[in-house]
């Protein structure tokens, strides 16, 4: 153990903007150490904990940097290990580690403005999560200036056991205004300070920033509102001027992805990802000239790792299957063979050491949870970190004997397209028909049906007596371009009569139950839930809808009008999209769920969502957590909301009279339609 954090001292209250930090990158919940980040010479970590900031040794000993009353927020170490950055009070400060003096680099934080953290939706939609990068060299810091006073008021209530608190909270709202984004260069002694001029403004978001090996340049990636053009831009760090180096264009009714998978090389190439063929893949950009690197229909996942003095990549993707990802490796100067370093059967993801010579290898499959190894370059296993075997004395080791295998299949879609499902079934008595679990999820960028293990909860309910299924629709990720793009200006289409027809080739199969399969869904699978039972009523025996999103116009700018468009041009998507317009379609059992301090997908989508299936005299179910955010945690919630869940579904899907009791539901709901 190289800290121990409850050796460091008491817990500390988290500041408002910390806890935030933390719902955004979902860590929420944890205690203790949340976050740490390596020295470049390894011999020491960064830590955060309880609102100051420790530097531990792998010798064992621990020196604290912070002491204040304020939250140390997005601590990094520098490129050479010289220096601490973090923002405190909405301003960037730099403690020098050979000193121990600390000084502010930026002084007008405050009110709506914050120095070096990333913007909501960047963290929320964008996967970044960072304000501040240090060049290689040590000698500048970009800083990224956000001023949200442009951001609509939205008044949260955050209702607890003990009472409710109110924020009034800036949130961008899809079709009002972003959040002012500026790029900056500074010393680590706060001098020099120079704005980049990358004409980032209320139609554009800054996406990605990255240093040149040698500092020699900072690139830059700039998106457009409508998420349909990326530039990529080069700064200079000294003066802050900017040139377009290449962009992509979104082909008509698309947008562009963005992604992790960049690099500058010392050359001056870059290793770049990009769709611009219908599939996700590699490239490299040498003086103007571009040389795709992978080919064919499948996807890349994640960059890893370039070892440059071999001219290898390493990366992730599923080249052999849509089901499984591994890890491969080419090499760049001559990219005519990719190598799969990784075992078949498996769904792994790694991490590698910056050139490529170490990769921490994490692999599961649906009968064997995660097991995590350290592996050399050509993927060979050097030792198990992790080896995680179902032994005796493992936790899951005394329900082996009631584990169930899991099955793939496709089915076809109405385009033609394969959709993959995976099920998993109780022993099967002949004869004998079974109810269906069928989770479904549904969003973009999401996959469910992998081979991975997916945790013990679909094996307890099929030990209940649960058929398990769930099926990946259109639009939903790592399938290609045009699989996802057909959900561009409706949501809740394709998706919706993919599910549908997922649950139609259900009722065709001869041990299933055709009157009782039960649909549950969280967040976009919460609105999807609604979405289903909106458009087929009497095809679900009854459905779960938790946190789910109710009107588009309620979320946020970046990942809302990326597939809806801007609504202060065109509200029709929004309004053909969102279930609270359809809810008098419902005439199922409904059970609504969810958590009244929820930041994310606001308890206002529910709250609306029931004043409307009021309004319509249409009768649910509801469950609401006092203090909860956007996910259930903590043993005695969770268990609380699987109960509840399980006595919704029992008394309306399993028990023998159900069909007729959900029978009774609709003529109820239809009458009261009709009075």
């Amino acid at each position: 153990m190289l800290v121990d954090s409850t050796k460091l001292g008491a817990p500390a209250a988290l500041s408002e903007a910390e806890k935030m930090r933390r719902e955004r990158l979902r860590i929420g919940n944890v205690q203790g150490i949340a976050d740490f980040d390596w020295a470049p010479d390894s011999q020491s970590i960064l830590v955060p904990l309880s609102g100051d900031l420790y530097f531990a040794s792998v010798t064992g000993t621990t020196r604290r940097l912070t002491n204040t009353a304020e939250t140390e927020m997005e601590a990094n170490v520098s490129s050479r290990g010289r220096y601490v950055s973090f923002v405190r009070d909405r301003n960037l400060h730099v403690l020098d580690l050979a000193s121990g003096k600390e000084r502010a680099v930026t002084s007008d934080g405050g009110g709506t403005v914050t120095w070096g953290t990333a913007e909501f939706v960047a963290q929320e939609e964008m996967g970044r999560y960072r304000g501040t990068w240090w060049a290689p060299d040590d000698s500048r810091i970009a800083v990224q200036r956000t001023d949200d006073a442009p951001l609509q008021i939205v008044t949260r209530t955050a209702i607890g056991a003990g009472g409710a608190s109110s924020f009034d909270q800036r949130y961008p709202v899809a079709g009002t205004a972003n959040a002012e984004v500026q790029l900056w260069l500074v010393g680590p002694d706060g001098s020099n300070p120079v704005k980049a001029d990358i004409a980032v403004g209320p139609e554009s978001y800054l996406s990605r920033v990255d240093w040149a090996p040698d500092a020699s340049a900072l690139y830059v990636q700039r998106q457009d509102r409508l998420q349909t053009r990326l530039d990529m831009l080069r700064v200079d760090p000294r003066t802050g001027a900017s040139q377009l180096v290449f962009s992509e264009q979104a082909k008509p009714r698309s947008w562009v992805n963005l992604s992790d998978a960049f690099r500058p090389l010392n050359d001056g190439s870059l290793i770049w990802w990009s769709e611009r063929d219908g599939h996700g893949h590699l490239y490299r950009w040498r003086g103007g000239t571009w040389t795709q690197l992978t080919t064919g229909p499948w996807e890349v996942a994640e960059l890893l790792a370039v070892d440059e003095r071999q001219h290898r990549l390493y990366f992730s993707g599923n080249r052999e299957t849509p089901l499984e990802r591994q890890i491969y490796s080419l090499d760049y100067d001559n990219p005519t063979q990719v190598t799969r370093l990784t075992e078949q059967g498996w769904w792994n993801a790694a991490v590698m050491d910056r050139t490529g010579q170490r990769m921490i290898v994490t692999r599961s499959n649906p009968d064997q949870p995660p097991q995590t190894y350290l592996a050399d370059n050509s993927g060979k296993r050097l030792l198990w970190v992790e080896r995680n075997e179902l032994s005796a004395r493992h936790p899951y080791a005394s329900y082996l004997n009631s584990h169930r295998p899991t099955r793939f299949g496709t089915i076809k879609a109405a385009d033609g397209s394969e959709l993959y499902w995976e099920m998993i079934t109780p022993p099967l008595v002949p004869g004998r028909k079974y109810p269906v679990f069928f989770q479904h999820y549904g969003g973009p960028t999401a996959q469910q049906v992998r081979r991975a293990w997916m945790g013990a909860l679909p094996q307890y309910l099929v030990d209940r007596g649960w058929i398990f299924f769930q099926i990946d629709n259109r639009g939903s990720a790592n399938r290609g371009k045009a699989f996802e793009d057909q959900i561009w200006r409706r949501l809740g289409g394709v998706e919706v009569e993919d599910q549908i027809a997922g649950a139609k080739w259900l009722q065709s199969q001869k041990f299933v139950d055709p009157r009782r399969i039960a649909t549950y869904g969280w967040s976009y699978g919460g609105f999807m839930t609604l979405k289903m039972l909106e458009a087929a009523p009497g095809l679900f025996a009854a459905g779960v809808s938790g946190a789910p999103v109710t009107s588009w116009r309620l979320y946020d700018t970046h990942a809302t009008e990326r597939y809806l468009g801007d609504p202060r041009a065109d509200t029709g998507p929004y309004l053909k999209t969102d279930p609270i317009n359809h809810v008098s379609a419902i005439s199922d059992p409904l059970l609504l769920i969810h958590g009244m301090s929820d930041d994310n997908v606001a308890l206002e989508h529910s709250t609306s969502l029931m004043a409307k299936l009021q309004e319509s005299k249409i009768p649910f179910d509801v469950m609401l957590y006092p203090g909860m955010t956007h996910r259930i945690t903590g043993e005695g919630p969770q268990v609380h909301l699987w109960r509840t869940i399980e006595e919704f579904l029992d008394e309306n899907v399993r028990q023998k009279d159900a069909a007729t009791k959900a029978r009774r539901w609709r003529s109820r709901t239809q009458e009261s339609s009709r009075r």
